[in-house]
């Protein structure tokens, strides 16, 4: 069974047509050659027996037996013909038994039929002859036997043979190779598919270190399991975590109920139990109406909206918003823009992004602290930095922060359901920007962005870095 998929596989078929296609292109080539070869040498021997007639013609008759013994006596292939016969067709000298007939006297050279001298040949050899009348009547014959012509046809057969048969049998040796080796890398993907099907999310594609197709593919599905290990890792504890935050405030309506209709004794005493009752509901719909706006943004249905979205006028727009709110905890919002920016993007969700962060520096910046909003920019890139004098947050909690519910022990007492940088960013990755939670004193969250046409599907690109380490340091 593998012997048959091994030859059914597309690459030994294509490397078999290859080779197919190799040894006719050979065998043309081979034809090509042969032809123009047959070509050249009856040309030649035409001009040959054109030259030589003509100066045979032109000797003298008392040298020109001489000339025609020699002619013969240097022939050692006996590939020669040549002849003189009186006008009435006797045969006066050389190697040729009697004069042709239908022989074109002073024409050109073509084929004829010769019978030589003491040959015992059945039939009369096919000759290239030409014939000259001489002064005194009799008439010259010269010819020559182009028969070597299928010697060489013989020689280029025997060599079209060993040539091709080797490039032939090389051709479907390197298609059985690479498609034993196509067939072993497809093997191990396959196990490898079926262990993470079985639910092993650890397994990944193996690669090796050649820019091949294998491992350029092996790369991006390995980048996407990876993705889909976090995110399946990240929603095994969606569950506990939405019941553990719902069931605080369903207990407190709940207990609220119980005490309203078993100890209010006044209408008063029932409209405050039911104003508790709403404010733990209000907490429950606020916490699950985050969840569908994080699912929404998550799932790319926000792309249509993209325009070009002015980034200082969002800055401005968010710290007018806040500086009442950081008035009444006595914190100061600066708002630090170079120039006017624009990127393309989701207004109202950059708007949210930008106002999260700011929201959550107020809420953990300590009174007679500073919130300050920059915008710093080049021809390039675009950095959104949000810095307060607040604790910040701790290289162990970086990761943690962007988590669905995740509350720190500081956090506890602080309003809100640990949502807020999650919508931040899912917001960023929606544009394709780069989110940055930086080690310096305080808080201080950074957006990357690079300016370009289309948002990023992946996170920053090493050019991408570089450019946000240049504007980080302004």
């Amino acid at each position: 069974m593998r012997q048959v998929e091994f030859i059914r596989s597309n690459t030994f078929l294509w490397a078999a047509a290859a080779a197919a296609a190799l040894a006719l292109f050979v065998a043309g080539l081979f034809a090509f050659i042969y032809w123009k070869i047959d070509d050249y040498l009856v040309v030649r021997s035409d001009r040959m027996i054109a030259t030589q007639l003509n100066f045979m013609a032109e000797l003298p008759p008392g040298r020109l037996n001489d000339a025609i013994y020699d002619h013969l006596k240097q022939d050692s292939r006996g590939v020669q013909y040549a002849g003189l016969f009186d006008a009435a067709g006797t045969r006066l000298a050389g190697n040729i038994e009697r004069l042709p007939p239908h022989l074109d006297l002073g024409g050109r050279v073509r084929s004829v039929r010769l019978a030589q001298v003491g040959s015992s040949a059945v039939r009369d050899a096919v000759v290239k002859a030409g014939a000259r009348r001489l002064s005194n009547g009799h008439i010259l014959v010269l010819g020559r036997n182009v028969d070597e012509t299928g010697e060489i046809s013989s020689v280029v057969g025997q060599a079209l043979v060993l040539g091709l048969l080797p490039a032939f049998c090389l051709c479907l040796l390197a298609g059985a190779w690479l498609s034993v080796r196509a067939q072993r890398r497809v093997e191990q993907v396959n196990e490898t598919v079926q262990r993470i099907v079985a639910g092993d999310l650890r397994e990944r594609l193996p690669k090796s270190n050649a820019d091949d197709p294998f491992a350029r593919l092996a790369t991006i599905v390995n980048g996407m399991l990876d993705e889909m290990e976090t995110t399946i890792n990240a929603l095994a504890g969606v569950g506990n975590d939405i019941a553990h935050d719902l069931r605080t405030p369903l207990t407190r309506v709940r207990l609220a109920l119980e005490r309203g209709r078993t100890h209010a004794a006044t209408l008063e005493d029932l409209q405050d139990i039911v104003d508790k009752a709403m404010v733990g509901i209000d907490q429950s719909l606020a916490i699950v109406t985050a969840l569908l706006r994080l699912a929404e943004i998550e799932s790319s249905s926000r792309k249509a909206g993209f325009g070009d979205v002015a980034l200082d006028e969002i800055l401005r727009q968010v710290c007018d918003v806040y500086e009442p709110i950081a008035e009444d905890k006595d914190i100061e919002i600066d708002v630090e823009i170079d120039r006017k920016v624009q990127v393309r993007g989701d207004r109202d969700l950059l708007f949210e992004a930008i106002a999260n962060l700011v929201d959550n520096a107020v809420k953990f910046t300590p009174a007679g602290g500073t919130v300050t909003l920059e915008l710093v920019s080049d021809d390039r890139a675009v950095l959104v930095r949000v810095s307060d004098t607040g604790p910040g947050i701790g290289e162990w909690e970086r990761e943690a922060v962007l988590r669905r519910f995740y509350r720190s022990d500081k956090m506890r007492n602080t309003p809100g359901v640990g949502l807020g940088l999650s919508l931040v960013a899912a917001i960023v990755k929606l544009h394709g920007f780069c989110l940055t939670i930086c080690p310096a004193p305080g808080g201080r969250v950074e957006i990357f962005a690079e300016k370009r046409e289309a948002p990023r599907e992946a996170t920053a690109s090493e050019t991408g870095r570089v450019l946000h380490a240049s504007l980080a340091s302004m």
